[in-house]
């Protein structure tokens, strides 16, 4: 099944969805980059290496996060159910912003709900959490592929 579903991504509806669903984690990822600190400022304070390391991790989170998004949609098509990673590339967004986005607001957020000294600091401008957003998605990736590979039938 997940041959299927895999192969109802060259469908026009599930290219112009992962194409919708690429702009939109690109423009979040990127906005959070933003929000964290410019890529001019830091090119200054950890140098070119850094902001490459940024963008080229966005482009792949942002292009993982789609696919989980599409294969998300096919499962609900082929299997009628929606799967227990289909949430995973959301939680990555939302961890995301709340751990490497705006230092200040991430404080004043957790403050505002009973979470003081969430945030001490954030090395490499928030990369060691992007990463950990990455491996959420690819946590998602790995378990919508099991569930596509168990198929429909519950049948032993």
């Amino acid at each position: 099944m997940f041959e299927l579903a895999f192969s109802l991504q060259k469908n026009k509806k599930y290219m112009i969805q992962g194409f919708i669903f690429l702009l939109l984690f690109l423009i979040i990822f990127f906005v959070v980059d933003s929000l964290n600190m410019s890529y001019s400022e830091m090119i200054q304070v950890y140098g070119l290496y850094l902001v490459i390391i940024n963008i080229v991790l966005n482009i792949v989170m942002s292009l993982l996060s789609a696919l989980l998004m599409n294969l998300s949609t096919a499962m609900v098509e082929l299997k009628g159910k929606e799967g227990l990673s289909s949430n995973l590339g959301f939680f990555s967004v939302l961890f995301g912003i709340l751990t490497y986005g705006c230092t200040s607001c991430v404080i004043a957020f957790f403050a505002a709900i009973g979470i003081t000294f969430s945030v001490f600091v954030l090395p490499l401008a928030g990369l060691p959490y992007k990463l950990v957003s990455l491996l959420l998605i690819l946590l998602g990736l790995f378990l919508i592929r099991r569930e596509l590979m168990k198929g429909a039938c519950k049948i032993d």
